[in-house]
């Protein structure tokens, strides 16, 4: 009797544990909806529209992250490392065997907006797809036109992750996606003008600004994903550099830009506050320089109303003169290594040498930029019409690990910043993971 009572109990228990299973496995394994379900393939796109993807793919940089120098546009193999291992990104040439030259419309929008390749197969979201699902379905059509008719196949096998079994399984990354991954296209603030709106677009969608410019929480998240979260865009840690904020902090922020000069930033890898160097240079060399300068100018207008944080920031920045006479290691090595570039008064040579009086890395707490760059120097700035900046040059075999805290907590507290000091056992570890900067442009090929 008590076997029977126990037996009818084990059943009654394991029935909603069979239907959470077969939840969980459909929830899965299901398939996003798309527009394009229903809609064939046109036989060949118009120009006109292909020529329209090519600027949806400059855009969304897809280039940087899908192509190695001297290799055929678009094949992949670029290595990530990630928390759980490295990865590669994958061939989207339209290959048929390799690529992805046998997805329907429907397959590629899956892919790009909701990370979910043909199979079911869930994409990693080093895959900025939580920012591409705002692409609108106009821009979708014409980015696959694009892949499809403007780009040559490559028959490059991909390579699998390195992120070992168990944490190699894709289907958790479902429920990832159904927490911290937005579903619907951008739509427009009525209260907002196009411009506004536009570069709101551009910013959240294919520009995928959040990707580095954004904190991220313990699931690797980032922690807002538009306007009404107070951390998009407030800076964070990426690959040993500091992404800054893009909000209005006046100190680690756009506070002190004005748009032409975001503009200008944007188009030629300088204004009269900075040059673009570290993970910025990638993005420029293949995708900002590259926009049209009414995009150019939303972007500006839409970063200049995100609000900044005074409790994050601390009280502008004001420049203070050197008192003459300093005789520390870190102000005779500024004297001896960084002056005839960056000026003893620290403000540099502007269009060509950027301040470091005022600088965002001699403002932020984060001094990974600082060290990243004195260490290993920068990539070469390339635009069209402008005449080529200096580079940075490194000094990881120049100066040790004590010297380079030394300058840089100079440098991080004289004419009236205060970044703080750099310890130099944050220098040791940066030394230790990372590479000098290639000095060849990387200006990647997109046909």
């Amino acid at each position: 009797m008590n076997t029977r009572r126990f037996a009818r109990t084990a059943g009654w228990l394991a029935l909603p544990c069979l239907v959470a299973a077969g939840l969980l496995a459909w929830y899965v394994t299901r398939e996003p909806a798309t527009p394009f379900e229903k809609e064939q393939a046109a036989a060949a796109f118009e120009p006109a529209v292909v020529s329209r993807g090519e600027y949806v793919a400059r855009l969304s940089d897809c280039v940087a992250c899908h192509s190695l120098p001297g290799k055929a546009p678009f094949a992949g193999g670029l290595e990530m490392a990630t928390p759980l291992g490295a990865i590669h990104a994958t061939n989207i040439t339209p290959d048929r065997d390799t690529g992805i030259g046998a997805y329907t419309l429907a397959d590629f929008d899956r892919a790009v907006r909701h990370g979910v390749a043909p199979g079911g197969r869930r994409l990693y979201p080093a895959m900025p797809y939580p920012s591409y699902v705002k692409l609108s379905d106009d821009d979708m059509r014409a980015l696959y036109a694009f892949f499809m008719q403007g780009v040559q196949p490559a028959k490059q096998p991909n390579i699998p992750s390195a992120i070992p079994w168990p944490l190699n399984l894709r289907w958790p990354i479902a429920l990832w996606n159904g927490v911290f991954a937005p579903t619907a296209p951008y739509a427009a603030k009525p209260n907002q003008d196009a411009l506004w709106n536009r570069g709101a677009y551009i910013v959240q969608g294919p520009g995928h600004c959040g990707s580095c410019h954004t904190p991220r929480g313990l699931a690797f998240n980032e922690k807002a994903l538009d306007e009404s979260g107070a951390p998009f865009l407030a800076g964070a840690l990426l690959d040993g550099w500091y992404a800054p904020s893009l909000r209005q902090d006046p100190n680690t922020g756009l506070g002190r830009w004005s748009e032409p000069q975001i503009v200008q930033f944007l188009k030629t890898g300088r204004n009269a506050h900075a040059v673009v160097y570290g993970s910025m240079t990638e993005a420029f060399n293949n995708s900002t320089q590259f926009m049209q300068d009414d995009d150019l100018a939303a972007i500006a207008r839409y970063l200049k109303s995100l609000p900044g944080d005074p409790q994050r920031d601390g009280a502008p920045w004001q420049y203070q003169a050197v008192t003459a006479g300093q005789d520390t290691p870190g102000a005779h090595t500024y004297a001896t290594r960084c002056a005839s570039c960056h000026g003893l008064d620290g403000k540099g040579q502007p269009e060509w040498m950027p301040p470091l009086a005022g600088a965002t890395s001699a403002l932020a707490k984060e001094s990974a930029s600082a060290i990243n760059i004195t260490l290993n120097g920068s990539q070469r700035v390339v635009a069209a019409g402008v005449p080529d900046a200096y580079r940075m040059p490194a000094f990881r075999e120049q100066l040790s690990d004590p010297e380079i805290a030394q300058v840089l907590t100079y440098m991080r507290s004289t004419w009236g910043n205060n970044g703080g000091a750099v310890d130099a056992k944050a220098v040791r570890e940066l030394r230790g993971h990372t590479d000098p900067a290639s000095s060849s442009p990387i200006i990647l090929h997109m046909r």
